[in-house]
């Protein structure tokens, strides 16, 4: 496969591969093979207009209706208008100073038109596009290229419209089709009738039917999922031969003490899942399991009883949260469910108790020295902290298992660096309060078995949701704060959560916005949105107008640790009545007596995060409610979100529709790994007995073959699928 990694200024020059290179991400000949039609248009069949997204680049197929030249008024120059249509919408195709092109674009004639969808006068646009005529009077080359055959669309850019694209192709097939191998064995091919590479790439860039592109599309799309499944089977055997201490539950120790004391009885989830992994503890290869479960399933709890379990073997655990919020809160809430069993050596601590260590950044020094002091000596059988846990200077006395809350916000060189405390490779716990659907959790977590809890602990109270039209009904919004003062009015508390701290100065160009603050998106119609409200501002507005005279704070990532801590303390102890907050409180955040959350511009949050958010309410023995304030339109697609989540309490099924809408190179590139995703067929909802019977046939083919010494086109596979980074990440865990 070595011409596949020939530069693409070999093939197509200078110029275009620069752009292929800088704006798609195209350096070889594999890449543009392996760069698929985004969609097919056949000849005559026009694009959908009315389907458009404003701000997004598209190629349409269209036919010219109405050409009119119009002068500028007061000075020179003119603008070019043509309409084109699909037979029911219209476009605007708009050229400045273009007037020779009437003699091309003429009404009647069918063409690819390429461009960024704009707004002007509401009426959508494209200015000054890139297009191609495929059926003009005289006949063109691109009629000729076409004819008889599916048009290809591909994800294109402004420098490269689709068919220059579609150009560049077929020359990277006329050259080097041949020299495509075949990572697939035969005998998978054979058994579930997939078609040869080299077939599959000519039939997917060059289909005449819709059955060959289907065909093309059902052999990539195993391909995708074979050799990632291979990868992951790789890891899996790579783990299963590592050692580890077994860490095996002694009776009569601080785990049984502990759960003695347990005011309420575990559901027969947590058992089921503990169970799970008391049973890998026991392995002498360490446990790599991670456990996802429903806002307020007791995922926390569940991890307490494995770290007690390690203890109780003389080693010690870590928890790893990702805010210093979260990790106050963790160390907190377990300090206060162990009691006396987590003060040993102190006055009244118990005798077969530990210790419960906080490490944070903002630390003061004495307290600091002291955990540290704690973590080495092993006095601290749990250490519980953010990213400071990392640190060169931090050592443990006997590291046997590492806890990694929501792991999604790590990245994997601060999760290696923390396993690499121990002697021997620690046990790995990793959890998400996002759930994931099954074929997810088999594609990006393939190399971990999975534990789910979807039960919800007795006693827990439902959640109510519902959407606030704050502009088309803003009485329903001064409903919403009537609602907070009664909720306020019976003893309760609220959150009010917004999307942006506020009181800042705008973001440096090119400089990166904080993590609690999202991007800009567009409005209803594509035009200019208002900033997203602050909670400074918010906080403000809220103590002079609809919730004076209420006890009210602000918590968000900028305030300095001590300010944050006090802030949560006294929320958590009743003193403040309505906490004005940023994403900080996301998860972990525990205070029953909260009932009422108010989100604003709440489709500026994601699906998951909007789940994650009401968690926070309805946690103790009153009912929750949570109000999503949003200015969109009913019409919309970000309502549609909004309406979604009002619907359904389901993490499961709302994580499918965040994943739709984020799509899958979102779930399995960056945010997952950090580098581009490698999956361009293969649909990680869609695909899941692909995907299933992937897994098996990899699991099989690597028992046999670790080293895929058999299967040296499937080895060479693996290394263009996994480049540096991405190996380094299925490698780290």
């Amino acid at each position: 496969m070595g011409a596949l990694d020939e530069p693409l200024k070999e093939l197509v020059g200078d110029r275009t591969a620069k752009a292929l290179a800088d704006s798609l991400k195209l350096r070889t000949v594999g890449d543009l093979l392996h760069h698929y039609p985004r969609r097919y248009v056949e000849r005559g069949q026009l694009t959908s207009l009315d389907e458009l997204e404003v701000d997004e680049h598209v190629t349409v197929l269209a036919r010219i209706e109405k050409v009119t030249l119009i002068p500028f008024r007061g000075r020179k120059g003119d603008r070019l208008e043509v309409v084109v249509t699909d037979g029911r919408s219209r476009l605007s195709l708009v050229f400045f100073n273009q007037g020779w092109r009437q003699k091309d674009l003429k009404p009647g004639l069918q063409g690819l038109f390429a461009g960024k969808v704009g707004l002007f006068n509401r009426t959508r646009q494209l200015a000054s596009p890139d297009y191609q005529l495929i059926d003009s009077e005289e006949g063109t080359s691109a009629a000729e290229q076409f004819a008889g055959r599916l048009i290809p669309v591909y994800p294109a850019s402004a420098q490269l419209p689709s068919w220059k694209l579609s150009l560049c192709v077929e020359m990277a097939l006329t050259k080097h089709l041949a020299d495509v191998g075949e990572p697939l064995p035969a005998d998978l091919r054979a058994e579930h009738d997939l078609i040869p590479l080299p077939e599959a790439l000519e039939l997917i860039h060059r289909p005449h039917s819709q059955a060959e592109k289907e065909r093309a599309q059902n052999r990539l799309r195993w391909d995708e999922a074979f050799v990632l499944q291979v990868a992951l089977a790789q890891r899996r055997a790579a783990d299963s031969a590592l050692p580890a201490v077994p860490r095996r539950p002694v009776p009569g120790r601080v785990l049984d003490a502990f759960d003695a004391r347990l005011p309420f009885t575990l559901t027969d989830g947590q058992r089921k899942v503990c169970a799970e992994i008391f049973a890998d503890l026991a392995t002498e290869h360490p446990m790599h399991r991670l456990l996802q479960g429903e806002v307020g399933s007791g995922k926390t709890l569940v991890a307490l009883r494995a770290m007690l379990a390690v203890v109780d073997t003389g080693g010690q655990a870590v928890l790893l949260a990702p805010t210093e919020v979260l990790a106050q809160q963790h160390h907190r809430s377990i300090v206060e469910m162990m009691g006396d069993l987590a003060e040993a050596g102190m006055i009244g601590g118990s005798e077969i108790g530990t210790r419960v260590a906080l490490l944070t950044g903002s630390m003061g020094a004495a307290a600091r020295r002291g955990a540290l002091l704690d973590m080495a000596s092993g006095k601290a059988g749990i250490a519980i902290g953010t990213h400071a846990l990392i640190e060169d200077k931090v050592q443990f006395a006997d590291l046997g298992l590492v806890v990694v809350d929501e792991q999604h916000r790590f990245g994997v060189e601060q999760r290696d660096a923390l396993r690499a405390k121990g002697e021997q490779p620690p046990h790995l716990l990793v959890m998400t309060a996002t759930p994931i659907p099954r074929t997810v959790a088999m594609t990006v977590f393939g190399d971990l078995e999975t534990s789910v809890l979807d039960q919800l602990p007795a006693g827990r109270s439902p959640i109510s949701t519902h959407v606030v039209p704050a502009l088309e009904k803003p009485n329903f919004l001064t409903r919403a704060w009537e609602r907070v003062r009664e909720e306020v009015g019976k003893g309760h508390q609220a959150y009010v959560v917004c999307p942006r701290i506020g009181d800042e100065e705008e973001p440096a160009k090119g400089k990166k916005k904080r993590k609690e603050e999202p991007e800009e998106v567009g409005g209803a119609d594509g035009e200019e949105r208002r900033p997203p409200l602050a909670v400074v501002e918010t906080a403000e507005k809220l103590a002079e107008g609809p919730l004076a005279g209420l006890r009210i704070e602000v918590l968000h990532g900028r305030l300095a640790p001590e300010a944050k801590d006090d802030v949560m303390r006294r929320f958590a102890a009743g003193e403040v009545d309505v906490l004005v907050a940023t994403t900080v409180i996301e998860v972990g955040v525990n205070v029953p007596n909260s009932t009422v959350m108010v989100i604003m511009d709440a489709d500026r949050f994601g699906v998951s995060q909007l789940h994650q958010l009401r968690g926070r309410v309805g946690r103790g023995s009153a009912a929750g409610l949570c109000l999503l304030v949003s200015d969109m339109p009913a019409a919309s697609a970000a309502r549609a979100r909004l309406d979604a989540v009002a619907d359904t309490l389901d993490g499961f099924a709302l994580s499918r529709i965040d994943l739709e809408q984020r799509r899958e190179g979102d779930v399995l590139g960056q945010a997952q790994s950090g580098v581009k995703s490698s999956l361009k067929v293969l649909s990680v909802l869609e695909d899941e007995d692909v995907i299933a019977t992937a897994r098996a046939e990899a699991t099989r083919l690597v028992a046999a073959d670790p080293a895929l010494e058999a299967h040296p086109e499937l080895r060479t596979a693996l290394e263009s699928l996994l480049d540096e980074d991405r190996a380094e990440y299925l490698e780290k865990g």
